[in-house]
């Protein structure tokens, strides 16, 4: 059975930084984070740089801690 190679299209600025060209996902995958909470770093990471206003990001950043949260709640019941 072969593997398919699969492109991976360019990423957008917004999810790499200025200095040191660090990709938000490879920071998410290096701290193990989960899906919720590599989410909002993501959601952070380019609130300023993706839309002219940051509130929408850091309101889905929130969210995604939100879920979360609830997740960590439900386990502990």
């Amino acid at each position: 059975m072969s593997k398919t190679n699969y492109k991976v299209n360019k990423i957008p600025n917004y999810y790499i930084g200025e200095v040191y060209n660090y990709e938000c996902r490879k920071i998410i995958e290096d701290f193990n984070l989960s899906y919720n909470i590599g989410s909002a770093v993501a959601y952070l990471l380019r609130a300023e740089r993706k839309h002219e206003t940051s509130f929408d990001c850091i309101q889905k950043a929130i969210n995604h801690l939100e879920f979360e949260l609830d997740k960590i709640n439900n386990r502990e019941k």
